[in-house]
């Protein structure tokens, strides 16, 4: 039989608990958050701005006149960049997204020769460091012609092992065998099947492996880098990269900080929107299979 002095004790751990996590957790907001605010103070900053007045405030407003600058550098090569990467990462996201469905759908619901073996490699190659791809995919497409060229960003960004085994899981753990074995009783192909039955029910978790290849593909920079050497077909990330390698050794030019500095900013709005416009994709897959 407990005491009151012991029932006493227990809320009050219960909330010193609580008030520990909360701090916990702030002080890992403001972990992950700094560099975002350091980010957006440094885009309202002129360029002697930058190092002469406080990091982490607003001195001065300059975010309409960096603004300019970005989009008329080098003739509005900014935007041609900003093209690339919205180009590189719809492309490998939707292709990479499709692949990985159908692939983790015969995984998780077909029988075929080798199945087990072809998915313990699978499973291997998410161990594979993407960077150590990188100079035998550059054999490859040499091979095939296609260095400096869109498609050596692309058709590397189609493989996504890790979207082919969440997708298994998914699969495996959301959409029930009899309900396709009524399908196929009906008369529809496997095709069908999968397009009609599984797909619908696939929509959380193929919109999270599209947002994750899609990130991954815009915030890409070594595989471009090893792929292109025209400008013109530069993703954000490397074009970012130039003009601070310019801006760093001195070619003659200014030394505009300030406007790689508020490209970097321009560079993560998409992704920010991205996010926000498909969580409720989220939101909705988290029910899923809580209702019978």
């Amino acid at each position: 039989m407990s005491t009151p002095a012991a029932t006493t004790s227990q809320p009050a751990r219960r909330s010193g608990g609580s008030i520990a996590a909360h701090a916990v957790m702030a002080l890992f907001v403001i972990y992950f958050l700094l560099p975002f605010w350091w980010l957006l103070v440094a885009a309202t900053k002129d360029n002697d701005g930058l190092f002469g007045s406080e990091p982490l405030w607003f001195a001065d407003l300059h975010l309409l006149d960096n603004l300019r600058l970005l989009f008329t550098q080098d003739d509005g090569l900014y935007l041609r960049w900003l093209g690339n990467s919205a180009l590189y990462a719809v492309t490998s996201g939707i292709g990479a997204t499709v692949i990985a469905a159908l692939a983790g759908y015969a995984f998780a619901k077909l029988r075929f020769p080798g199945r087990n073996a072809l998915f313990a490699l699978l499973l291997g190659l998410i161990m594979v460091p993407a960077t150590a791809l990188v100079l035998p995919t550059y054999l490859l497409m040499a091979e095939a012609g296609l260095i400096d060229s869109v498609w050596a960003v692309i058709l590397p960004s189609l493989l996504n092992p890790f979207g082919v085994y969440l997708l298994r899981v998914y699969v495996h753990d959301s959409v029930p065998d009899e309900m396709l074995e009524a399908a196929r009783i009906d008369g529809a192909g496997e095709f069908r099947v999968f397009r009609s039955v599984a797909l619908p029910a696939m929509r959380p978790a193929l919109v999270t492996v599209l947002l994750f290849t899609m990130v991954a593909s815009w915030n890409n920079f070594f595989l471009p880098l090893v792929m292109l050497s025209d400008q013109n077909l530069y993703p954000l990330t490397v074009g970012l990269r130039s003009w601070y390698l310019s801006a760093t050794i001195g070619n003659g030019g200014p030394a505009l900080f300030n406007v790689i500095v508020v490209g970097s900013l321009a560079a993560i709005i998409p992704l920010i929107a991205a996010f926000l416009l498909l969580q409720r994709y989220w939101r909705g897959g988290l029910t899923i299979g809580a209702l019978k």
